[in-house]
């Protein structure tokens, strides 16, 4: 059975998490997916996310094509988090290209295209400016 991992923050769910999602679903048989904590997000863009953590762990497990979903609590643990779930391939969209190459010697690695013109942040910010 070949295992795929993928990691993100999934806040204001969009056609771009959902088709990400499922390519890499089809790389493999068993779709593992790293939810990042409020946290961890804080830590890293500033500001926390506007769903929970237990919100957007629900909203990704209701996703059919992920099979497992799990807390992301530390960047500085990716490679435990990559090997205690046994995954084959590691999937990051290509805005990450090369950032995650040091899993490399663990499992492949693989950066799909980003949904063109689709972003988060970009939703954010149009709601917050009505």
């Amino acid at each position: 059975m070949k295992r795929i991992i993928t990691f993100g923050t999934y806040d204001l769910l969009h056609v771009g998490h959902i088709r990400i999602l499922e390519r890499a679903a089809k790389l493999g048989d068993y779709l593992i997916v790293g939810v990042s904590s409020d946290e961890l997000n804080i830590a890293k863009k500033g500001r926390a996310p506007v769903y929970s953590t237990a919100d957007r762990v629900e909203i990704i497990q209701s996703i059919r094509c992920v099979d497992k979903v799990f807390v992301e609590h530390s960047l500085e643990d990716k490679g435990k988090y990559i090997q205690e779930a046994g995954a084959d391939i590691l999937v990051m969209g290509d805005d990450w290209a090369g950032k995650f190459d040091e899993f490399k010697d663990i499992c492949e690695v693989m950066y799909l295209p980003r949904t063109e013109g689709i972003s988060t942040t970009h939703y954010i910010e149009t709601i917050s400016e009505r």
